[in-house]
């Protein structure tokens, strides 16, 4: 994540985070569905309003690095040097990701939001807009000349190693065995 620059946007980075940081550990202690935003609020020591400023949904507090996590997946498409491959990038990328949420002390998270219906449609809703974002990178980058489809669904292919990773036993082969599968497609797709 980029670190802010001025005073004001430290100030606001620190707020969000002091949020996002609170509402987890009260979901982690009393469970999600028990805790309301103004729980959250009252124990951040904001008002509720602030936190709607800075989090659209109570579900989305949970996924606090939602922006992080997209700006990630399209960066890896269109910050790598021009000669660099696609799906070693993107592969590298979603291995990180993962490293990230099966670290230590992610499972409890990970219950949370497998036991809760709301929370997996929001991850769920989450993912398609991720690969959209994702999707419309790899069709942006006039070097990588696929259809709208290919790009659509490579997207959704890496998003996809990533969530089945996230819930498997060995993650890193998971994602690499995926990858294996999305390489073999995107090399078919092309022209």
């Amino acid at each position: 994540m980029t670190e802010p620059s001025g005073r004001r946007e430290r100030k606001k980075a620190a707020t969000r985070q002091k949020i996002a940081d609170t509402a987890l550990r009260l979901f982690l202690e009393r469970g999600y569905d028990a805790v309301g935003i103004r729980d959250v609020a009252a124990e951040a020591d904001v008002a509720v309003t602030t936190v709607f400023a800075h989090f659209a949904s109570k579900e989305a507090l949970v996924f606090e690095r939602d922006q992080d996590f997209e700006q990630r997946l399209t960066r890896a498409v269109t910050d790598r040097p021009p000669h660099e491959p696609l799906i070693p990038a993107l592969h590298r990328e979603v291995q990180a990701l993962v490293r990230h949420c099966t670290a230590e002390g992610s499972a409890p998270v990970r219950r949370m939001i497998e036991g809760s219906p709301a929370l997996r449609e929001y991850e769920e809703s989450m993912s398609l807009r991720h690969a959209q974002a994702l999707a419309a990178a790899l069709a942006a980058d006039p070097h990588l000349s696929r259809s709208a489809t290919a790009c659509r669904a490579t997207a959704r292919f890496a998003i996809d190693a990533y969530a089945l990773a996230c819930r498997a036993d060995d993650p890193g082969a998971t994602v690499d065995e995926v990858f294996r599968m999305i390489k073999a497609a995107w090399e078919a797709t092309a022209p």
